[in-house]
């Protein structure tokens, strides 16, 4: 029964709105994590009917004093109906729902003739049909081998290298180096090299956070990722640097920690260090950050971009409801620009990305306008870069009417146009200040030697398409 439990758990942890499913069902217990996400998940498609036939055969009110928790009742009728029983040893709870066993079965026949489903998968709630159009995106791990090693690996495996994804033909990404595309429905699960952390599943759109930052790949570099649970973005960070130098990863909640140092781990990353620690909570003064040159922000956000995950299941009334949904932004949109403020504090710090998976301006444009004006920005020369400098090939850009300036220098990903999940990027410099002619323009990368001469900011070769 404590299967069942953890599942409940795990819905009370989603309805009070904690994380996305992908990240909640991240932190469960390693052993049970696939048996119960799958309860999860399959529970939330079928919620709106489950719950009906729990009203409607009085089930909680028959049996108050055993089933305390709708939650609970929900995983527990859903193995009833929809999974030939429930899998657990005979007791009181396991009885109590049993008793009403042919009451349930028979409501559920009423909803179905009521709802004219033919089988039980047309009462499921269906998903996001922009997500048919969003490739699956495979990132080669260079920590680990190289690109042409993969694609070789990946030829001996069936596929075949062509130009656009198709059943068994994958493609180079047209952005990202190192990113490859596959058919949506490619499983890579099973796949050795994905078990093995070669190949991680990154969407295109989440890899260009650390693609921009473009930390530096020295000794003694210096990063940080401020959010870094589950690890996909901390990992490419890793890649970037290869491996060199040092990266901080924060992570606060204590099971999403325990997810990122695995994720690290499987990775090679051995330039990382995992903190279980609140990022706000950092000292930028602190002899172990002051060196700092380069921070990731990704911090929570509405996850409003989100399409060929799971997260439509979690649709609420107060989503529903603009005023509602106005404050949860609103209060969103604070939190994100406290990190960007609190990351402008760190005194060598040259170069900050801010990303969200939102398409809300309220959590975008908007919270990067108030950081150009703040306090922080000010002391500290912050502006945003150039669009040379930001994924110039990139053609979605920032939307002019929700920032007085710099529009173009932004990145917004828009779901069912990009073949991406919808995104957004940013990235603030530390602009120039009483520098002598000459010396180092845009700070990227404060601890390089000094150029002799101020070069114009070109598009990366890198951004083409590989060979």
């Amino acid at each position: 029964m404590n299967f069942y439990f953890e599942a409940a758990k795990t819905l009370d942890r989603l309805d009070a709105k904690e994380g996305s499913i992908k990240g909640i069902l991240a932190t469960l217990p390693e052993k049970d994590r696939k048996r119960t996400a799958a309860l999860v998940i399959e529970t939330l498609k079928y919620k709106s009917v489950l719950s009906d036939v729990i009203n409607s055969a009085a089930l909680l009110k028959e049996e108050r004093k055993k089933l305390t928790s709708l939650n609970l009742a929900l995983v527990l009728v859903h193995d009833v109906l929809l999974a030939g029983g429930i899998q657990a040893g005979d007791g009181p709870i396991k009885q109590a729902v049993l008793r009403h066993k042919t009451r349930l079965h028979g409501e559920f026949q009423k909803l179905k003739i009521k709802r004219g489903a033919k089988s039980n998968a047309d009462l499921a709630q269906s998903g996001d049909a922009r997500a048919e159009q969003i490739p699956r995106y495979v990132r080669v791990n260079t920590t680990m081998w190289t690109l042409e090693d993969a694609v070789k690996y990946l030829k001996a495996q069936g596929f075949t290298l062509g130009s656009s994804p198709s059943d068994k033909t994958f493609a180079h990404d047209a952005h990202i180096p190192n990113l490859l595309l596959f058919s949506p429905q490619t499983p890579f699960h099973a796949d050795a090299a994905y078990q093995s952390g070669k190949l991680i599943l990154q969407d295109k759109a989440s890899c260009f956070p650390a693609y921009v930052l473009s930390p530096p790949a020295f000794d003694n570099a210096v990063v940080i990722d401020a959010t870094a649970a589950p690890g996909n973005k901390t990992t490419h960070l890793c890649a970037l640097m290869r491996n060199k130098g040092k990266l901080y990863a924060f992570e606060r909640d204590r099971k999403r920690f325990g997810t990122l140092t695995m994720m690290l781990k499987k990775a090679g990353c051995k330039n990382a260090e995992a903190l279980n620690a609140d990022f706000l909570a950092t000292d930028p003064t602190d002899l172990k950050f002051v060196e700092v040159t380069h921070i990731l922000l990704d911090p929570s956000c509405s996850g409003s971009g989100i399409v060929n995950r799971l997260d439509y299941l979690l649709e609420t009334e107060d989503e529903l409801d603009p005023g509602a949904q106005d404050d949860r932004l609103a209060k969103l949109a604070s939190f994100q620009l406290m990190m960007i403020k609190h990351a402008m504090k760190f005194p060598k710090v040259s170069r900050i990305v801010y990303s969200t998976c939102s398409i809300h301006a309220t959590e975008n444009e908007g919270v990067v306008s108030a950081a150009l004006s703040s306090d922080e920005a000010k002391a500290g020369s912050f502006g945003l870069a150039p669009r040379e400098s930001v994924l110039p090939k990139w053609e979605r850009r920032g939307m002019p009417e929700h920032i007085a300036e710099g529009a173009s220098s932004l990145i917004r990903c828009s779901p069912g146009e990009d073949a991406t999940n919808g995104f957004f990027v940013s990235c603030f410099v530390r602009r120039p200040s009483n520098k002598r002619k000459g010396e180092e323009d845009e700070g990227e990368g404060a601890a390089r030697p000094k150029k002799k001469k101020k070069k114009k900011n070109k598009p990366r070769e890198s951004e083409s398409v590989p060979s």
